[in-house]
């Protein structure tokens, strides 16, 4: 079983590369393209995968960050992400892996509650983005965030590392998550 760790490949001069892992290819495809649309400093490269562990065939640079991308509409989807969590080395939860949580718009329609994603993000001791990935403004948004938190974790904002980042974004955490 190949596991995914953050420095088993060296750094690319002024890169930073994230890696989206989910069950929707076209949505991942259209988050990673608005992502490209981002104006920074860094060159964004960002690869998609249905799951992990990724084939040892692939030639690839560093992963920065992961995110999980989970729709709410799909168990299959939930399913995925828990069974490519296992391939993750514990070290890329030390501000490197985010989750994402698609379809919260129209929570009727839900198959996968909220709280489900909040205790799995929780479990990892990682952040949670929602979004309406089909939405395309809002869509924007999480791109911006994700080219943001992908630099940082790339170590290319200055005086801010992704132990930072996890630190600032865990303080922003409702408080009631310790009662799940």
């Amino acid at each position: 079983m190949s596991v995914l760790r953050p420095l088993d490949k060296l750094p690319g001069l002024n890169t930073a590369t994230i890696l989206l892992v989910g069950t929707e290819d076209a949505v991942l495809q259209q988050l990673a393209d608005s992502m490209l649309k981002e104006d920074c400093t860094s060159e964004l490269k960002v690869h998609l995968a249905k799951s992990l562990p990724l084939p040892s065939s692939v030639n690839r640079p560093r992963i920065d960050l992961i995110v999980f991308v989970v729709n709410l509409h799909s168990k299959y989807s939930l399913r995925n992400v828990e069974e490519s969590l296992q391939h993750v080395d514990a070290t890329f939860f030390l501000g490197k892996v985010t989750f994402l949580a698609t379809g919260a718009g129209r929570e009727s329609h839900c198959s996968i509650h909220r709280n489900t994603v909040v205790k799995l993000a929780h479990t990892y001791r990682s952040p949670l983005l929602f979004c309406d990935l089909e939405i395309e403004d809002f869509r924007a948004t999480v791109a911006q965030r994700l080219a943001r938190m992908l630099q940082i974790c790339a170590g290319h904002v200055p005086g801010v590392s992704a132990l930072n980042l996890l630190s600032l974004l865990r303080s922003s955490e409702n408080p009631s998550l310790e009662d799940l």
